[in-house]
Parts: C-alpha cells; structure tokens; sequence
C-alpha cells in the first residue's frame, strides 16, 4: 500500500470499531468475576487474541484491492455452503447452535457465511445492473440469501439466519430492485412472525380469550384459506390479462402475500423448537414465564434500570456477579455495561455504533464502484441489524433471538467476521475513485 493510500484509510471507522473491541474486553472481564471477587474465566483473553486476529485480518484485507475477489465472490459463497452442510451433518451443538470443530479450533461457518453472501449477491447485482428483468433479478438475489438462511435455521440458529433478512432488503434496494418486490417480501415476513406468534399469544397470555386464533395452528383450516386465496389469485390473474386492470394485479398481491405468510408460519411450527417460539412472545409479557423464557428478559431490564445515570462502577455489577445474567458475556453484554456504567456508557455504545453505521453509509455512498457500494450497503445492513436487535432484546423490546453485539459480545466467529467487514469497508474506501 502506498503512503497515499494509506492515508485514505477511514481512520475514524478504525477507532470505532477498536474502542467497541476494547470495551468488550473489559466487560468480558467483568462477566468473568463471581460475587467474592474471583475471576472464574478467561473469556477475556481469548477476546483479546480473536480481536487481534480480527484486526490483522482487518489490515491485510484494507491493503488489497477488494475488486480481487470479485470472480471468487461465487466460490466463496459456495464454499461456505459447504461448511453449513458439514455444520449440519458433523458439527457439535453448544450454546443453542451447532459448531465446526478443526483440530483445536471450533468456528461458527454461519457468521462467515453473512461475508460471503454479501459478496456473491454484490457480484451478481453488479453483473446484472444493466438487466430489465427485475423481478427475476430479486427472486435470484432472494435465493442467494434463503439458501444459507435455511441451512442455519436447521442448525437451529433462528439468531443469525434473521440477519440474512435485512441484508437482501438492503442490498436489493441499493441495487435499485422495485418497492414492490421489496414490499412484498418484508410484508410476507412481518404475518408470518405473526400468523406464528397470534395462537400462543392468545392461549398463554390472553388465556383462550379468542379461541378462533387458534385455528392459525389448524393445518386444514390453513391449507382450506390458502386454497380458497389461490382461486382468487387464479381469477384476478385471468382478469389482468384479459383487462389490463391495476386493480387485479394488486389483488394478486395481496392474496399472494397472505397465501405466503400462512404457508411459512406453517412451516416454522413444524421446524422452529418450542423454546424458539416462546422466546418470541415473551418480550411482551415476559411474566407468563418468569422461570424459563421470561427470566433472560426480566433479569436484563433489572440489571439495565439499576444502573441509573452513571452506573455502580466498573467491576461493581450484582447481577452480572451474582450470575443472575444467563449468557451473560455473548447475548446480554450490554445488561452488565449498563449495570456498570450507566446511561453514560449506552450512550457511549450507541453513539460508537452510530458512528460506524454513518460512516460505512459514507462509502457506500461516495465509491464509484457498484460492486463495492453493495458491498458496503450489506454490511451497513449487518451491523445496524445486528446492533438494534440485540439492544433490543436486553432492554425487552425485541424478542431473544441470540444475536450477539458485534465487537462487544464473547466469540471470535462473531468478532473475526466483523473486523473482516470493517477491512472490506476499508478497501472500498481507500479505492472508492479508482477500481
């Protein structure tokens, strides 16, 4: 890298991500101390080598040319594949999810596989730009994220296969994809998670208040509505082609959307775990199981409150110490920051994550290259979604899905695949004139 390059590099997007690394050290640390003072874990140092990893790796990758791996973009991708299949087939469950064990080395091929998608879809949105055909350009970009996404829902890790979500959104209207497509799918999603989550909702909290929901978990009332939709769809698609009317179109639209949603709520019964749903429901009455999925959400807002403008003091946290916090160094990191540190510290989070989100919007919006503004519009998409669900969730807003904060939460799959993204942003960035 020449001198001139070197002083392109994003320095401010550098400092973000290293003070949310060394942040998370520290509260690693913290997570690791029993209430007589004893630390009990080396988390912390593992943190340490990972983030260190994670920055080497940050660095090579900002001296190459990002444009290198654009014909690799598809074997990348397919060599992930790869590991989710073995993940599947060979990989030992902990912590919720399966992992790929290498000699002494144990990795999450899912988190890789976010990067690796990322890069295929930016590859095949950039080849295709100049495509009229763009519905099929958004069905195939959908497919490019539903394939990992299924094979990690399988796995099961509901958590990260989510985040495959917002990065097709968000890459696809980057690249310029009709509303409606987009619509269409963020709409289909949104009744689902609520076809899935309206009988359990009603039967736990409302305490069959409306008996009627519960036919959303009757497979021959569902197949009868979706059957009953598809002769609408069949007769206004008829009567669109026979009268060039709007009116039909939009009809198939909506009916589609429903027969969709229905369908995949469906689905998710037979393969989402018990737990898995119930986590989805919790969040808004975290009291109907105070002992099980209800215990995450209620001790984190206890942890968060108590913490008050400036926090009790580093190291001076009762919940994290007294071990009330379960996954209290990965999911529930920020509850022991807040504990500590206080509103203070949130707000230190936030504004580092604020800053890190504008800046990669920056790049992505000032490179002359389209591939590595997608590529930039992706991990904008990964790291906000990343950051306001998990936030979310400790403050009981957001349904436990198991997303970790990244660079703060323990793991060095979650912080290696973010350091790799903070390089490619930097690559783009330092090359953002010339490609």
């Amino acid at each position: 890298m020449r001198l001139r390059d070197f002083l392109e590099i994003d320095f401010i997007l550098f400092v973000a991500a290293i003070v949310l690394m060394v942040i998370g050290v520290l509260f690693i640390y913290s997570s690791g101390i029993t209430s007589e003072g004893i630390l009990i874990s080396n988390e912390y140092r593992r943190q340490i080598l990972w983030g260190a990893a994670g920055f080497g790796l940050a660095l090579i990758i900002t001296m190459m040319n990002y444009r290198r791996i654009y014909d690799l973009s598809v074997y990348l991708y397919l060599g992930t594949i790869v590991l989710l299949l073995a993940t599947i087939v060979m990989g030992r469950l902990g912590f919720g999810t399966r992992w790929l064990r290498i000699g002494v080395f144990s990795f999450q091929a899912s988190e890789f596989a976010k990067i690796t998608t990322i890069l295929f879809m930016a590859w095949y949105l950039d080849n295709t730009k100049r495509n009229q055909a763009v519905f099929s350009r958004f069905l195939v970009s959908s497919l490019i994220a539903l394939i990992p996404m299924g094979l990690i829902l399988i796995q099961p890790d509901l958590g990260t296969a989510l985040v495959f979500i917002p990065i097709l959104v968000g890459m696809t209207y980057i690249a310029g994809i009709s509303a409606r497509y987009i619509g269409f799918l963020v709409l289909t999603i949104v009744l689902t998670g609520i076809f899935l989550v309206i009988p359990l909702w009603q039967s736990i909290i409302m305490r069959n208040a409306y008996p009627a929901l519960m036919m959303l978990h009757n497979s021959r009332f569902i197949t009868a509505i979706c059957l009953a939709l598809s002769a609408i769809v069949a007769i206004a698609l008829v009567g669109f082609i026979r009268y060039h009317k709007r009116y039909f179109y939009w009809i198939c639209y909506v009916a589609g959307i429903f027969i969709l949603a229905l369908g995949t709520s469906l689905a998710a019964q037979k393969i989402l775990k018990e737990y898995q749903i119930m986590r989805l429901i919790v969040f808004m009455n975290p009291n109907v199981d105070p002992r099980g999925s209800g215990w995450h959400i209620i001790q984190s807002i206890t942890a968060i409150g108590s913490g008050g403008a400036f926090g009790r003091g580093f190291l001076q946290g009762t919940h994290s110490h007294y071990r009330y916090l379960p996954e209290q160094s990965t999911d529930f990191i920020f509850s022991i920051l807040s504990e500590e540190w206080g509103f203070i510290g949130g707000i230190l989070v936030f504004t580092l994550f604020l800053v890190i989100t504008l800046r990669l919007i920056r790049i992505m919006r000032i490179t002359a290259d389209t591939y590595g503004s997608y590529i930039a519009g992706g991990l904008t998409s990964m790291f906000a979604f990343h950051f306001i669900i998990n936030i979310g969730m400790t403050m009981g807003i957001m349904p436990i899905t198991g997303i970790p904060l990244l660079f703060v939460s323990y793991g060095g799959s979650a912080l290696v695949t973010a350091m790799v993204g903070i390089g490619l942003a930097q690559s783009i960035h330092v090359r953002k004139y010339l490609y």
